[in-house]
């Protein structure tokens, strides 16, 4: 019997809110051994909610930059792009990839994928994922939702996107932020066929 070939994944991050949630899943991803590369893409209002989210506003580039990448485990599987390198590969339909998570997902971000108005390499890589019918998950970020929200995240929906808004799920009894975090970029890595081993699912009542 073959080896299974190590995936090859991209990450968008925007600046909706929860960074953090995309920092715990670049860790997953990293130190995952069905992983074989990890391509991050991170928009520059990414940068200011991590700072806002780790309470250092003053934080420079290259330190936020530092502690994104300081992954525990997997850093020489990483690739990090900015959203104007529109010549990276993973913005050819020729770039074999097994699909694309972006979180968060701000919903202009959103809007741009839904109408296929690629600006960045953000929505580049996610419409070349559409289109070649690889699994887009979207991890929308934003509350209430406006009827424009709504209809886009319909048509994203349509073209065979996965909308996976950024929730919190309480049936583990979370004793800390950081086990809601982990809840739920599990399931979000679930959805590609990578849950982690610890991934609490439900089991039912039991007395």
């Amino acid at each position: 019997m073959g080896t299974e070939p190590l995936r090859d994944l991209n990450l968008g991050i925007t600046g909706a809110s929860g960074a953090r949630f995309a920092v715990a899943a670049l860790r997953a991803l990293a130190g995952d051994r069905r992983v074989g590369r990890v391509r991050v893409v991170v928009s520059e209002h990414a940068w200011d909610n991590l700072r806002a989210e780790l309470g250092t506003p003053a934080a420079a580039r290259d330190d936020l930059q530092a502690h994104l990448l300081g992954v525990p485990a997997g850093r020489e599987k990483i690739t990090l792009y900015g959203t104007g390198e529109m010549a990276a590969p993973i913005s050819s339909g020729s770039h074999l990839s097994d699909g694309m998570v972006v979180l968060p997902c701000s919903v202009a971000t959103l809007a741009a994928i839904a109408s296929g108005v690629g600006t960045n390499l953000i929505h580049r890589a996610a419409d070349v994922t559409l289109k070649q019918r690889r699994p887009l998950l979207l991890c929308v970020r934003e509350s209430p939702y406006s009827l424009i929200h709504l209809e886009n995240m319909e048509r994203a929906a349509r073209a065979g996107a996965s909308i996976v808004p950024v929730t919190v799920m309480l049936y583990h009894r979370p004793g800390t932020v950081d086990e809601v975090i982990e809840q739920y970029v599990g399931r979000v890595l679930d959805l590609l066929g990578l849950g982690p081993d610890g991934l609490r699912r439900w089991a039912g009542l039991r007395p």
